[in-house]
């Protein structure tokens, strides 16, 4: 029998001096309460209880062992407690890593907002442009941007970016604006990590290989590179939403532009998620909803 078995009806009919208010305090029946203590003695080899018409009572052995076994109960109980609280409680740490650039202009006002808002609450967060592995780095959460590779991970969708094709206004004067996608082979086109843009032609999904005299892995200089009028850059909105509204930047081949992409957050596949991390999840859904 398991070593545990028995031990919370031997400890509540002790202090209860009844099997049958025992088997109430558990929700279960007398019998059962009988039978569990019954094998709980045959297992130890001793009686614990003297049994009369009108109560139960301790022997001298059950004395013994009601008093290491009441502080085991108590402590089970303290650790089922504090699971509880920290399932109903925003409290603890989670650990997050996510693209610099998105991490410090749209993830930082939500972040720093969830914290302020839960005191109990501890961010750890890494800002990095390298796909770290979660499991490896001891991550609860991974913001990821656009397409997913196939992992074993699960993917929650927190929201949704738009790539834009734009160029500024005086690149457009001495340079004209590209309308179809053959053109951009004859335009500066501003390349980033990737050497092709994407685009959606009469409903398929196409792969647009560019070229440049400027080239950088960083969003940010290609758009301060586009708004200088240096050539034509396609970013996601994170890096171009103002100055398009502004008009510093003016979207290019609409006709083209790719349907939205995702913006992902990646945890460890679980039976269950943290109360902490699925109200920071719900958190970073409305918080980009209303971007």
């Amino acid at each position: 029998m398991s070593q545990w078995e028995g031990i919370s009806e031997f400890v509540a009919a002790a202090e209860l001096e009844s099997f049958t208010r025992a088997a109430q305090q558990l929700s279960t029946s007398v019998a059962q309460v009988s039978r569990r203590i019954g094998r709980l003695e045959t297992h130890l080899g001793v009686k614990l209880f003297v049994r009369t018409t009108r109560k139960v009572a301790l022997t001298e052995a059950g004395q013994l062992y009601y008093h290491h076994c009441k502080q085991l109960v108590s402590g089970l109980e303290t650790a089922n407690s504090a699971l509880t609280e920290l399932q109903s409680a925003v409290k603890g740490k989670i650990r997050l890593t996510a693209p610099v650039y998105f991490g410090e202009n749209e993830l930082a006002p939500l972040l720093t907002d969830f914290a302020a808002q839960h005191s109990d609450l501890e961010l750890d967060i890494e800002l990095t442009n390298r796909q770290l592995d979660i499991v490896e780095g001891g991550f609860d959460l991974a913001i990821r941007l656009g397409n997913l590779s196939d992992s074993n991970l699960v993917a929650k969708k927190l929201g949704t970016r738009q790539m834009h094709v734009c160029a500024s206004p005086e690149y457009i004067a001495q340079y004209g604006q590209p309308h179809s996608l053959a053109e951009l082979a004859s335009h500066h086109c501003l390349v980033g990590s990737q050497p092709y843009w994407r685009f959606s032609e009469k409903g398929l999904h196409r792969q647009i290989r560019v070229d440049g005299r400027f080239r950088c892995n960083s969003g940010h200089f290609l758009a301060m590179a586009a708004r200088k009028g240096v050539g034509i850059a396609q970013l996601p909105d994170v890096y171009v939403h103002q100055d398009l509204q502004q008009g510093s930047l003016v979207e290019l081949l609409l006709p083209f532009r790719e349907k939205e992409e995702g913006i992902w957050a990646l945890y460890p596949e679980k039976s269950f998620l943290p109360h902490k991390t699925k109200m920071l999840l719900e958190h970073l859904v409305q918080g980009l909803k209303g971007r």
